[in-house]
């Protein structure tokens, strides 16, 4: 198993989510780089956050961010 760069992408997008309350979300403006306006597209295409450019994670989301966060612990330095 090899972790790609859109992979990285979207769990870096991920990990940028409120994890202290399932009540906040984000917002990518405009600007924001490409990559992160790609990942959020193809999260929410997948169903893991519910706009496009941001906003709350789905309950699916709300798992995966579980595991994000493990992994980023487990690996962190």
């Amino acid at each position: 198993m090899q972790f790609n760069q859109t992979m990285i992408d979207e769990f870096t997008l991920l990990a940028k989510f409120p994890l202290t309350s399932k009540m906040q979300g984000l917002k990518l403006h405009s600007d924001a780089d490409e990559s992160l306006l790609n990942a959020a597209q193809r999260l929410f295409d997948k169903g893991i956050i519910d706009s496009p450019d941001g906003g709350y994670l789905t309950d699916l989301g709300l798992d995966l961010i579980e595991h994000v966060t493990v992994l980023h612990s487990a690996l962190g330095s």
